[in-house]
């Protein structure tokens, strides 16, 4: 016969069940997708940076990454497609007292959304980017995005990508991004400090995590679970820190350069008391 245990040890909370609307649950992501992985480090670093949750705000595009503002039980907001980060933009300057985070894929942010990022990181608005990189359209079908490997198949590319891909690090950093860091959901406590230090940074900052798609990426890459994605990562992540960001291109295969790239200061907006045109003083 099958007991069920019901001591009071059974009945304690998750730590982190008061971010989660867990009505919501359970979530649409694929078997072997990084997104739950990846949600979980992001709320442990909410609590470790100790922001109180009411004056934090989290905002997403379209696409299997935008569904996160469905799930967390903080101010968000599930945008239009590409419009996150002119979204997030708005909000910070309209209540600089809020800690601003866009979460969303890297379709939402580097193509349709390209435009907005780099002109946020121009701007140094001080705002925090999650930036989920499986390499693909995965909601819409699994089409080739703009950072797909060159020669990895898509449904649309199934002879092999021809375009340049993106190297999102890089992207940042010139756009003028104050920290700049890359991990796969193969470095899960290393990917839990970055987002901790990027969330108490003033400026933009900004993250890619690299995360398994097995249901359209790897699927057409040779690596169909997500157990194969990961310990892909595993044997090919190599930490870096301070590696100049133009040179850690991700291919279809090889090394995946990981690390904190950048850590800089410089003026922000809005600044302290929003004065001098929201500009630090």
């Amino acid at each position: 016969m099958n007991v069920i245990a019901t001591t009071d040890e059974t009945q304690e909370k998750h730590p982190l069940e008061d971010y989660l609307r867990v009505d919501r649950l359970p979530h649409i992501w694929c078997p072997g997708c990084g997104l739950g992985t990846i949600l979980g480090a992001f709320l442990r670093s909410l609590l470790e940076s100790g922001l109180p949750p009411d004056k934090v705000s989290v905002i997403s595009g379209i696409g299997c990454t935008g569904r996160v503002a469905g799930y967390i039980n903080l101010d968000s907001f599930h945008t239009t497609h590409g419009r996150a980060v002119a979204f997030a933009t708005g909000l910070k300057l309209a209540n600089p007292e809020l800690k601003v985070v866009v979460f969303s894929g890297d379709g939402d942010l580097a193509a349709i959304g390209g435009n907005h990022l780099i002109h946020a990181g121009r701007r140094n608005i001080d705002m925090t980017i999650l930036c989920v990189n499986n390499f693909n359209y995965g909601m819409t079908g699994g089409q080739f995005g703009p950072t797909t490997p060159e020669t990895a198949r898509s449904t649309t590319s199934r002879a092999g990508n021809i375009e340049n891909p993106f190297n999102m690090p890089a992207l940042a950093a010139a756009s003028g991004a104050v920290y700049v860091a890359r991990w796969t959901t193969a470095q899960v406590h290393q990917m839990q400090r970055s987002i901790t230090e990027a969330l108490l940074k003033k400026g933009f900052s900004f993250v890619e995590i690299i995360s398994p798609c097995p249901t359209y990426y790897g699927r057409m890459n040779r690596q169909p679970t997500g157990l194969d994605q990961m310990r892909y990562y595993r044997s090919n992540s190599i930490v870096r820190h301070g590696a100049n960001p133009n040179e850690v291109g991700v291919g279809i295969s090889g090394q995946i350069v990981t690390g904190k790239f950048i850590d800089v200061e410089r003026p922000y907006m809005p600044g302290p008391g929003n004065g001098d045109n929201g500009r630090q003083t």
